[in-house]
């Protein structure tokens, strides 16, 4: 008997794990567009297209480790144990990108949509990744704050970087997720 589609992508989502140790291979720029397309049909009120991407190259890892480190010491962090642990995070996985959120007003669609959309949005793009046979680590952390490494992304201090997205290969086998008990968080609405 085989699987059906609908058995093949719940299983998928079912599967989703963000993994921290990642190696190469990476995605290829097909595979990468095909999860950036993926990731680009996320809910979005009036086409707003909130969410953008930007890819970190491999040559330029080290030049990104640096600006999270400007962005933390920008911040106040002043422990050089710390800013040196930052300057190494783009070398967690052979793939980074950034998600970015540019919120735009809009009469009818207010920011919190935007950034709901964008979370559907990076969301897709992990499963459409997942479903290509990769791994991903969706991190953010307290850089994403810093004004000084908004203004170097080229973003509004009011837009938020909704992500740095760690991709590879999974380095070992994890185990399968816990299966979910969905009554403590489902329940029907009745007014009486």
């Amino acid at each position: 008997m085989t699987e059906s589609v609908v058995d093949i992508v719940h299983q998928n989502i079912h599967q989703r794990q963000s993994i921290g140790h990642l190696l190469a291979p990476a995605p290829n720029a097909e595979q990468l567009e095909l999860a950036f397309k993926a990731a680009l049909t996320a809910p979005d009120h009036h086409r707003l297209k909130p969410t953008t991407f930007v890819i970190i190259p491999d040559a330029q890892r080290e030049a990104f480790g640096e600006l999270l480190s400007q962005a933390l010491i920008d911040l106040g962090q002043t422990e050089s144990a710390q800013i040196e642990r930052v300057k190494n995070h783009p070398f967690r996985a052979p793939l980074l990108v950034l998600a970015l959120t540019r919120l735009q007003d809009h009469p009818k669609v207010p920011h919190f949509e935007q950034i709901l959309s964008s979370g559907a949005a990076i969301q897709n793009f992990l499963l459409s990744l997942q479903a290509q046979g990769f791994s991903t680590m969706w991190r953010s952390g307290a850089v994403v704050e810093s004004k000084f490494f908004k203004q170097s992304l080229g973003i509004g201090k009011d837009d938020l970087v909704s992500g740095i997205i760690y991709i590879g290969t999974a380095a070992k086998a994890i185990a399968p997720r816990a299966e979910i008990q969905t009554q403590n968080y489902v329940s029907y609405w009745n007014q009486n």
